[in-house]
C-alpha cells in the first residue's frame, strides 16, 4: 500500500511538472525572461514556505539551527539545478513540449540517478548505495544498463527532432516558429544534466528533513523544510540571468506596461510557478513513502516525460510531420521508458 501512494504521489507530480509550461502559453505581450522570473517567485520565494508553514510549523527554527555546512551544500545544489532549470523552459521553447521535455527530462533522469551514488564512493556513508556497490551488485549494473537505455532513447529522440527539423523545412514553414534543433539540443542536454542535482539537493538536506520528523513532523512532508533552501539556490541562478536579459533586451518595462495585460500575466505566471512546485511537493510525499531516492526520481522523470507527450500531442506539435519521424520518436521515447523501467528495478533490487 505505501508504494501504491508513492507512485499515486509521483504521478500527481509529475502531471503537475508535466503541464507548468501550458500556463506560460496565456502569457501575452511579454518576454520570456519576465515571465519566467515572475513564475520563478512562486516556485522558489513564495508557495515553497507556505508549504512548509503548514506542514512544518517550527520550519524557521530547524533551518536556523542547521549546520551551515549541511546548508551551504543544499544552497548550492540549488544553484546548480538553478542553472537547469533556467535552461529547461528554453530547451522546451526551443524544441516544444514533447521533444524539449524527453531530451532534457531523459539526461535528467539518468544522471540523477547515478550522482548521488558517485558521491557516495568518495564520503561513504551508512546505509547509502555508492557507485562502487553498484557494479558489483546484480540491481547496481541493472540500473547501469538502464541509464545506457535512456542516452541512447535519447539519441534517437535527438534523431526524431532532426527529422522533424526537415520535414517542417518543406511546406511547414508555419509550423513551431520557435523550434531550433541545434540550440534546443545543446541546452536540452545542459539542462537535464545540472537539473539532476535536484535529487541530490534533497540528500543534501536529509538531515533537516530528519530534524522536522524527530520534532514530530508528519514524515510525509519532511523534505518540505529541504525545499526552502535549496529553492533559494535556484532562485538565485534564475533572478540573476532574468534581470540580466531584462537589462539587455531592454525588457523592464514588461512589468509596467498597460499596453499588456499585466493582472493576467502574473495570474498565468503564478500558476505555472505554483505548478512548477507542487511537483516537488508530490515528489518529497511520494519518496517518503518508497524509501528509495533514486526510485522516485526516475519514476518522478517517467510520469513528467509521458504528461509532456500527451501535451505535446495536444498542441499538435508533430502534426504534419512524416511517419518515419513519428515512429522515430516512438521509439526514442519507449527506450526512455524502458531505461525507466530498468532502473526501477535495478534500485528494487
Amino acid at each position: 500500500m505505501e508504494s501504491l501512494l508513492g507512485i499515486i504521489f509521483h504521478s500527481i507530480g509529475g502531471f503537475s511538472s508535466g503541464s507548468f509550461y501550458m500556463p506560460f502559453k496565456k502569457v501575452k505581450d511579454w518576454a520570456w525572461e519576465s515571465y519566467w522570473i515572475v513564475g520563478g517567485f512562486f516556485s522558489w520565494l513564495i508557495v515553497p514556505p507556505i508549504a512548509a508553514y503548514l506542514t512544518i510549523p517550527n520550519f524557521i527554527e530547524i533551518i536556523a539551527t542547521a549546520s551551515p555546512t549541511i546548508k551551504a551544500f543544499t544552497f548550492t545544489m540549488g544553484l546548480i539545478w538553478g542553472v537547469g532549470g533556467l535552461t529547461y523552459g528554453l530547451g522546451v521553447r526551443y524544441l516544444g513540449m514533447s521533444l524539449g521535455n524527453s531530451i532534457t527530462l531523459g539526461f535528467c533522469s539518468a544522471f540523477g540517478a547515478l550522482v548521488p551514488s558517485v558521491y557516495y564512493d568518495l564520503y561513504p556513508t551508512d546505509g547509502k548505495i555508492s557507485f562502487s556497490d553498484m557494479l558489483t551488485s546484480s540491481g547496481g549494473r541493472l540500473v547501469l544498463l538502464g541509464v545506457a537505455v535512456c542516452l541512447v532513447g535519447i539519441a534517437i529522440s535527438g534523431k526524431a527532432g532532426m527529422l522533424k527539423e526537415k520535414d517542417f523545412a518543406v511546406g511547414h514553414e508555419d509550423k513551431d516558429k520557435d523550434f531550433n534543433l541545434v540550440k534546443g539540443l545543446i541546452i536540452a542536454v545542459i539542462s537535464g544534466i545540472l537539473s539532476s542535482f535536484f535529487n541530490y539537493g534533497i540528500e543534501a538536506g536529509k538531515p533537516m528533513a530528519e530534524t522536522a520528523v524527530n520534532y514530530g513532523c508528519n514524515p510525509l512532508f519532511q523534505n518540505n523544510v529541504t525545499y526552502i533552501v535549496l529553492m533559494w539556490g535556484g532562485l538565485t541562478t534564475n533572478f540573476i540571468w532574468c534581470m540580466y536579459l531584462n537589462f539587455k533586451n531592454k525588457t523592464f518595462s514588461d512589468y509596467t506596461n498597460k499596453k499588456s495585460p499585466i493582472a493576467k500575466n502574473i495570474l498565468f505566471s503564478g500558476i505555472a510557478g505554483t505548478m512548477w512546485f507542487l511537483q516537488f511537493f508530490f515528489y518529497g510525499m511520494g519518496e517518503s513513502k518508497l524509501g528509495n531516492g533514486a526510485s522516485s526520481w526516475i519514476l518522478h522523470m517517467a510520469t513528467i516525460i509521458l504528461t509532456a507527450n500527451l501535451w505535446g500531442f495536444y498542441l499538435k506539435e508533430w502534426s504534419g510531420v512524416s511517419k518515419k519521424t513519428i515512429t522515430t520518436f516512438g521509439v526514442g521515447i519507449g527506450l526512455i521508458m524502458l531505461s525507466i523501467v530498468l532502473v526501477g528495478i535495478g534500485n528494487s533490487l
